[in-house]
């Protein structure tokens, strides 16, 4: 993540995201498809830095301003080194575990002593929840489900919505179970912007976005429902139901797997902003969705930064929920939007927070 004023306003001290949000399918795809590449990626909790490396690239360099968010990928590879994916599913909470703790004991063993000292303070929750489940945002969503889901919906009707049906089924099923009045006094309430800001996202990442999150949310939730299919959505299962059904993160998958285990010595990790991660030129740059945190001032001189690292034909691919950001008009010149592309993989986004998706090409 580039430095600017976020890393002011915001606290990088804690474990927010202890899964990655967003979808592996869609990045993967969205970048060019031949091997030997150089990415740079925003690493969160590092699924998607792992997600590159099924792509053949000579590296993949996970920079965060967090330290915490850093020793999340650093137990990814830990736990991939020393368990196969089964085991890996119980560890970070897929799957039901006895076991949790032994697990967690044999991701660390070869870790760096800081790392070791953070995940063994967070034991208790590994154990209980899993560790992709003791994130801030992970919190918030365990919130929900235990204390304000069965107010809403039973037990047999969140069974229903990972029923696999067609498109006209599924309009009928939000619209004549789902989406009552209820839900929709509960969206207002718990994904307002005052509460996502308090228990779920840093309220300063709220600073320079317009409009009502709820109503986002609302809409997001037709896209989940309708668009996509919920029964192939791991990220709508472990809202509702606090794990994963069928349906896994590409990284968790069992082949993607096999292959980022075998990749693992190409990854570098950096502490720090983006512009301090090297010289190297990026082939292709994950970044999140760290523009919308900035200004638009901020963010036309964050992407000039990263152009100066970018070769020609990189790929600048990133997320926008609510604040809406594309190049800036003084460096469009430089790159062209993928337009056909971008349209068709926003439709099969699983992640369905965001509002848009943007794949930017380096003339």
């Amino acid at each position: 993540m580039t430095r600017n004023d976020i890393a002011e306003r915001a606290r990088f001290d804690i474990i927010r995201y202890a899964q990655l949000w967003e979808d592996a399918d869609i990045l993967v795809a969205a970048m060019r498809p031949d091997p030997g590449q150089n990415f740079l990626s925003v690493c969160s909790a590092g699924d998607n830095a792992l997600a590159l490396l099924t792509l053949d690239p000579e590296r993949v360099t996970a920079v965060d301003l967090s330290a915490a968010q850093l020793d999340c990928l650093r137990l990814r590879m830990g736990a991939m080194r020393a368990m196969e994916q089964p085991e890996f599913l119980e560890l970070m909470g897929s799957r039901p575990s006895e076991r949790r703790g032994a697990l967690l004991d044999r991701a660390l063993k070869n870790l760096p002593e800081e790392t070791r000292t953070r995940w063994q303070a967070l034991r208790p929750q590994v154990e209980a929840f899993g560790a992709g489940g003791v994130g801030r945002f992970e919190r918030y969503f365990r919130i929900f489900r235990q204390w304000l889901l069965p107010l809403i919906h039973s037990r047999r009707t969140i069974d229903d919505v990972f029923v696999s049906r067609p498109q006209a089924e599924r309009v009928r099923f939000l619209d004549e179970r789902f989406v009552t009045w209820r839900w929709r006094l509960m969206l207002q309430l718990f994904f307002s912007r005052f509460t996502m800001g308090r228990m779920g996202r840093d309220k300063a990442f709220f600073d320079h976005v317009e409009g009502s999150v709820a109503e986002h949310v609302a809409r997001r939730i037709r896209h989940a429902g309708v668009t996509c299919d919920p029964a192939e959505n791991p990220f709508l299962h472990w809202i509702l139901k606090g794990g994963h059904g069928a349906a896994l993160p590409m990284p968790w998958r069992p082949e993607p797997y096999e292959i980022i285990r075998d990749r693992l010595d190409r990854l570098e990790l950096v502490h720090g902003p983006m512009e301090s991660s090297g010289t190297t030129p990026v082939d292709g740059f994950n970044l999140s969705d760290i523009f919308e945190y900035m200004s638009p001032a901020a963010a036309e001189a964050a992407y000039a930064r990263l152009l100066e690292r970018a070769s020609p034909g990189a790929r600048l691919v990133y997320w926008n929920m609510m604040a809406p950001r594309r190049v800036p008009a003084s460096l469009a010149d430089r790159v062209k939007p993928l337009t056909a592309l971008e349209n068709d993989l926003k439709q099969m986004d699983k992640a369905f927070f965001y509002s848009d998706f943007v794949i930017e090409q380096v003339r």
